[in-house]
């Protein structure tokens, strides 16, 4: 038996009590910072690399549309539903189901992989400010920056936007609102513009620019991975698995009035994603029309693009995606230490850390892989969250496990995980596997393993004490939760004393 954790005083961001009624926001207010994270300074890597990889115009239109809309309906049946039902952090929900003991290790994990992320934002901005600076940029196959000018640059920028990721929800959302539609503009201005400067008048004359670049990709040794319509898709889906698959975002949705919010997602996914990502491409068939180059260097590209805009545009896009990996980290800090510590300081530790994974541009070079890898990690865990809220009461499961058996940490649990997670990543990082195909499976398996290690733990111990269900609830005080937990209760109330 363990005790619970302190009681911490409430704060601002409520990292372990429900968001109070009086801070809910409608789903409009979601609208700005979807659009804004997820038109993200990677996405100008992200679209070069589907060229990269050979992909036909038509199949790169249609896959990505259908693999964006997946990953929106996600959002909106599975991480706002479980988000508006219980309106907890990620991490205080986990803990109610795995333990603190297992929490804290998982926190730190998932909060170094959304440091990375940050990081790799940070990278891009600096390669746009860089270019007015005349600094020389890294290149695809740099692991790290070595060169001074940039080096400071990176710290430069990394602090600053350290420092807005600090002040909280409030100020990540607000700075997203206000950079949204200016970024929007300026992706797309970015694709039309190259494609004027291809001087294409016609659909079937931009297809064979496309082929041409295809052919000059295919004679140089870019190293990039080969691409198809499944991966493309499945990509499309999973580049933020960590989010939704792994329920991330529940610390998000959980200021959200209705499970409706969800479909602010699609503001990313189609204004983001969709669209920087085949813009970003055309960029890329341009400069190696005009050049022959087909290395992608964001800042760069923008420039060539639409000029000093460009280098606003990636600037800003880095940014608004680094403020909410850097504050999510932070979050991810904080569940370690409850209490201990203020989530502005945990937010400012996560932000040196994202500065430092800045300096190492082989994090933004390698997205298609970084993004698959992180979500096959964190996935696994979405899938026992998704359980516990939805399928557990269904086969007479206790809720919030760890919470009610007073463990620190819950080997079911950890089991599922582990034997989901750690064969998924070995093929990916040993065997080189396309990353992307991992974490739609392993939220599966790892969901249904949880749920029968679960049952056959519950089967035990009824037949050790020689009783039926309900005599065992009635004998340890526990009892079932068969309904959403209410909003307005506090956290600690489905644990009750013998």
């Amino acid at each position: 038996m363990v005790e619970s954790p302190p009681e911490t005083p409430s704060s601002s961001e409520y990292e372990r009590e429900p968001v109070p009624r009086s801070a809910w926001k409608a789903s409009w207010a979601f609208v700005g910072m979807y659009a804004g994270e997820h038109t993200a300074g990677t996405e100008f890597l992200i679209g070069p690399m589907f060229l990269l990889g050979s992909v036909g115009f038509g199949e790169l239109v249609v896959a990505l549309l259908l693999g964006n809309a997946l990953a929106v309906f996600a959002w909106r049946w599975m991480v706002a539903e479980v988000a508006t039902r219980d309106h907890l952090t990620f991490y205080f929900q986990l803990e109610r189901i795995a333990g603190p003991g297992f929490t804290k290790w998982f926190a730190l994990v998932n909060g170094l992989l959304f440091c990375a992320t940050g990081g790799s934002m940070i990278t891009v901005s600096a390669t746009a400010v860089g270019v007015p600076l005349g600094i020389d940029m890294p290149g695809m196959s740099d692991v790290y920056a070595t060169n001074l000018p940039f080096i400071i640059l990176v710290i430069t920028l990394g602090t600053v936007m350290t420092v807005v990721a600090s002040r909280g929800y409030d100020a990540v959302s607000r700075f997203s609102d206000l950079a949204a539609p200016p970024l929007v503009l300026g992706f797309c201005l970015c694709g039309i513009s190259s494609l004027l400067q291809l001087k294409v008048y016609s659909y079937s004359g931009f297809l064979e620019e496309w082929a041409t670049a295809t052919t000059f990709i295919q004679q140089k040794e870019t190293g990039a991975e080969p691409m198809s319509f499944l991966k493309v898709l499945l990509f499309g889906f999973c580049c933020n698995a960590a989010a939704h698959l792994g329920m991330s975002d529940l610390s998000i949705f959980r200021y959200a009035q209705q499970p409706s919010a969800g479909w602010a997602s699609a503001a990313g996914m189609f204004l983001g994603h969709y669209v920087a990502w085949i813009s970003a491409a055309i960029m890329l068939v341009n400069q190696i029309k005009q050049r022959e180059d087909c290395i992608p260097v964001p800042g760069v590209m923008a420039y060539e693009s639409i000029g000093s805009l460009g280098v606003v545009a990636v600037l800003v896009a880095g940014w608004t995606t680094a403020n909410p990996n850097i504050y999510r980290a932070g979050l991810a800090f904080d569940s370690m230490w409850p209490g201990r510590y203020s989530t502005q300081f945990l937010t400012l530790v996560a932000g040196g850390t994202a500065t430092f994974a800045g300096l190492f541009p082989i994090l933004a070079y390698r997205v298609l892989t970084f993004t698959g890898l992180f979500g096959t990690t964190v996935a696994p865990i979405g899938g026992i969250i998704f359980a516990d809220c939805f399928l557990a009461h269904r086969i007479d499961v206790q809720r919030f496990p760890a919470e009610a058996r007073q463990c620190a940490v819950n080997h079911n649990v950890l089991y599922a995980w582990l034997l989901c997670a750690v064969p998924a990543i070995y093929l990916i990082v040993v065997c080189g596997w396309f990353a992307a195909y991992f974490p739609l499976p392993c939220w599966l398996l790892t969901m249904l393993l949880y749920l029968s290690l679960e049952y056959m733990q519950l089967d035990a111990m009824l037949g050790t004490r020689g009783g039926s269900k309900q005599d065992m609830d009635h004998e340890s005080g526990l009892e079932l939760e068969r309904e959403p937990l209410n909003q307005e209760v506090a956290v600690s109330s489905a644990a009750k004393s013998p």
